[in-house]
């Protein structure tokens, strides 16, 4: 995937008290994807934007948007990616 399309795809990522409880006991992070976006889509986009390994994808949708949680696969840690985001 060309990171011009995953920049369409995931909008930004997402951080409330229970998701960032996701990120250390689940390893899982949040984001705000576009609305049209398919859960193989997402996870395209998150693996070409930020070099992980996606494990899964659940989607959900929300008065402040289509939300994504990706839990990430073993080898990668979601804490440390969210460091890199800023998140933490």
């Amino acid at each position: 995937m060309r990171l011009e399309d995953a920049q369409k795809i995931v909008e930004r990522p997402y951080v409330t008290e229970r998701t960032f409880d996701q990120i250390e006991r689940e390893n899982k992070l949040c984001f705000i994807v576009a609305d049209r976006a398919s859960k193989p889509q997402v996870a395209a986009a998150v693996e070409a934007l930020y070099e992980v390994k996606v494990y899964s994808v659940n989607t959900a949708r929300t008065n402040n948007g289509k939300k994504a949680f990706v839990r990430l696969a073993p080898e990668n840690s979601a804490t440390e990616l969210a460091t890199k985001l800023g998140l933490v």
